[in-house]
């Protein structure tokens, strides 16, 4: 320590704990209890469709491949796949979001419903639904076509959707922001929230998947959950090593004030800031990468479910590096199953969980 003040950050315990031994029976006995609990989630939802097929030929009309489709499917997207990883897991979903009202929207609903997600919307006249449209030929994604309208959500539309983030949540102590920059999440939508739990009186864990440009707006939650460039962009500082990790996670516990925050390492695993200086690193048990596409919502998903079945924030966090590393081994945005995730506990190693500050 350079000075005796410091010595009031840490107890003699912190001092002497430089790593956390992780009980693999005892996690995988945690997973049996994320059935049943309630999350709430709000923020932007969207459809992914999926064309797949093959690409054997270049088009006589331009200098492009010519993908001859043999399947089209759709899966949602956004906030959506949030709230069907938390189902999968057995946990129970508050989907809220805003949708167009054409048959886009339609097809969204019978999604959700195919999912088994539970979903309100503020069904709004004129905006699209969002639609993301990926062509794949032989496991390569060639092409993505977005469809969509960014504008903010405000007026009465937002008073709208406010009030069902306040029904939704009523019985939830997790609540789950997942921001895609698609017009849900906007300044005055985050003072709603808080106006909420201020007349409410009690306030929910609120954890926020960051869009960049909004990183700003976060001010005061329970813990954002950025990846490494996010957290990059949002500190304005490189993440490339340990040291510029953890300057930039300081940096962003100065300019937002939140509780914790966890950021996401790709194949270097998790960093959880317990506090500005407290931060833990859980390393991947990935065994292969295939496609990173949707472990955000995953990780999330899965650190929001464990909170609200009153799990520890350290293993709710070690059990979603075990989820994400599950799903990066999928082609697409993949959800995990309680018996796919006590497995990997089970056979994969007990990551080593060290303290870092």
């Amino acid at each position: 320590f350079k000075t005796p003040s410091q010595l009031s950050y840490y107890t003699l315990q912190d001092v002497l704990m430089v790593n956390y031994n992780i009980n693999g029976a005892a996690l995988g006995a945690q997973v049996a209890r994320l059935a049943g609990a309630r999350v709430c989630v709000v923020g932007d939802v969207m459809i992914d469709e999926y064309l797949v097929g093959d690409a054997q030929r270049i088009s006589p009309e331009a200098p492009v491949p010519v993908v001859s489709v043999s399947e089209d499917r759709h899966l949602v997207g956004g906030a959506g796949n949030v709230a069907k990883n938390i189902r999968t897991l057995g946990g129970v979903p508050r989907l809220v979001s805003v949708c167009g009202n054409g048959p886009r929207s339609a097809l969204l609903r019978r999604v959700l419903l195919d999912e088994g997600v539970d979903a309100e919307f503020v069904e709004i006249q004129g905006r699209p639904t969002t639609l993301k449209t990926r062509v794949i030929a032989r496991q390569q994604q060639m092409l993505r076509i977005d469809r969509e309208e960014t504008s903010p959500i405000g007026g009465q539309h937002l008073d709208d959707l406010l009030r069902l983030v306040e029904s939704a949540s009523a019985d939830c102590s997790v609540v789950i922001v997942s921001d895609y920059g698609k017009g849900v999440v906007t300044g005055e939508f985050m003072d709603g929230l808080e106006a909420l739990w201020a007349r409410r009186g009690t306030r929910p864990a609120v954890l926020v998947d960051p869009k960049t440009p909004n990183f700003h707006l976060y001010r005061n939650v329970f813990m954002p959950t950025p990846n490494a460039k996010e957290t990059s962009e949002g500190a304005h500082l490189p993440t490339g090593t340990r040291e510029e990790i953890l300057a930039a996670g300081r940096a962003i516990f100065d300019k937002l004030h939140c509780q914790h925050l966890l950021t996401t390492l790709g194949p270097k695993g998790m960093a959880l800031f317990e506090a500005a200086d407290k931060v833990w690193h859980i390393p991947t048990t990935a065994r292969s990468v295939f496609d990173v596409t949707g472990a955000g919502d995953t990780v999330i998903a899965t650190v929001g479910l464990a909170l609200a079945a009153g799990v520890d924030l350290l293993e709710s966090c070690v059990l979603a590096n075990y989820a994400a590393g599950i799903v990066v081994g999928q082609v697409g945005a993949a959800s995990v199953l309680p018996d796919e995730l006590r497995e990997a506990i089970a056979t994969l190693p007990v990551p080593h969980v060290d303290r870092w500050a």
